[in-house]
């Protein structure tokens, strides 16, 4: 694959992150001047949820650099709202390639060569993994873990999907598996819309990169854990009914 034809493409949500937002993205950018991309853009998703002055943090960035794109979503009801429209995004500009990371710094912005290197051999989807293949789980609650490995677990068992680590971000598409993915729909309004995308991507091309996933927000809720349950139950009636 000839990657000067590729345009590139970030989607991202961002929310109270003014000490360490325009340091992430200059990072993340700068991943990207090694790979020969005909063009690269980026799109951070800013809602009324980010309280301090990100946004602005972000404005001044995209001023400077035209590769940033700024979209204020005030209409988003929740967290994969945002994701959904940096998706919408990076599909409308006509991005080749569209990779979903998280903008708070759990994700490591210098994990992402291994995405461009593993998509480029002609996969449709590199998802991270950070319990096998040199992945790493950092300063994370023994509670995030758990819910993480079982959750990998328990989707592959019901679902027969076979990825080693099934509720993590950071993930890569070519623009046709991801509209497939939303075209299929994401029912989930909490964390377990990663894992939806990934049983609608099943049946792709599809690969894993090992990342290191550091200081996750300590606040996982019971109503989203029993959200991942209740969606899990619902898409394996759906694979017993063959609608899946």
């Amino acid at each position: 694959m000839i990657l000067n034809d590729i345009h590139f493409g970030f989607a991202f949500a961002l929310a109270n992150e003014k000490d360490t937002c325009a340091q992430f993205v200059r990072a993340l950018l700068a991943q990207c001047d090694a790979f020969p991309f005909r063009q690269v853009s980026f799109f951070v998703v800013v809602d009324r949820v980010s309280k301090d002055r990100t946004r602005q943090f972000l404005d001044e960035v995209a001023a400077s650099d035209p590769r940033l794109h700024v979209v204020w979503a005030p209409e988003n009801r929740c967290v994969v709202d945002a994701y959904v429209r940096g998706y919408r995004e990076a599909l409308a500009a006509g991005c080749h390639w569209i990779l979903e990371i998280d903008g708070g710094m759990s994700h490591d912005p210098a994990d992402a060569p291994r995405f461009f290197e593993t998509m480029a051999r002609g996969y449709d989807c590199v998802f991270g993994t950070r319990l096998a293949h040199g992945g790493k789980f950092q300063a994370a609650s023994l509670k995030r873990n758990i819910i993480s490995r079982r959750g990998s677990f328990l989707t592959n068992l019901l679902l027969g999907t076979k990825l080693s680590d099934m509720t993590s971000g950071y993930e890569l598409f070519t623009r046709e598996a991801l509209q497939m993915a939303l075209d299929k729909g994401i029912k989930s309004r909490a964390h377990f819309f990663q894992t939806e995308i990934k049983v609608h991507c099943r049946n792709l091309k599809c690969a894993e990169a090992p990342i290191s996933y550091s200081h996750p927000s300590p606040h996982l809720s019971n109503a989203a854990v029993g959200e991942a349950f209740a969606r899990l139950g619902s898409l394996f009636q759906q694979r017993l009914s063959g609608t899946l």
